[in-house]
């Protein structure tokens, strides 16, 4: 009888390395994939600042040099005021 329990503590010692092993990645994608933000590699949000610049070039009200600063300044994250550089076309 006491090899019967000595199989038990083995099948469920590789029980809990299995649930280890294999939980504890499958625990930290889950939390990944919920916290994960979801505008990431899409077009920009309608109204957002790169959607209306995508929107002013297509319209031709602004040149690609113009586009391309503001571009990055909106991606530098910088609080100055493109509105101020004027117009520059």
């Amino acid at each position: 009888m006491s090899n019967l329990r000595a199989g038990n503590r083995k099948v469920l010692r590789a029980a809990v390395w299995a649930v280890l092993g294999w939980g504890t990645p499958a625990v930290y994608a889950l939390v990944a994939s919920a916290t994960r933000r979801p505008d990431r590699g899409r077009d920009p949000q309608p109204g957002s600042a790169a959607r209306i610049l995508d929107e002013r070039l297509a319209r031709d009200e602004i040149d690609t040099e113009e586009y391309q600063r503001l571009r990055d300044l909106i991606g530098s994250g910088r609080s100055d005021s493109p509105a101020s550089a004027g117009d520059r076309r």
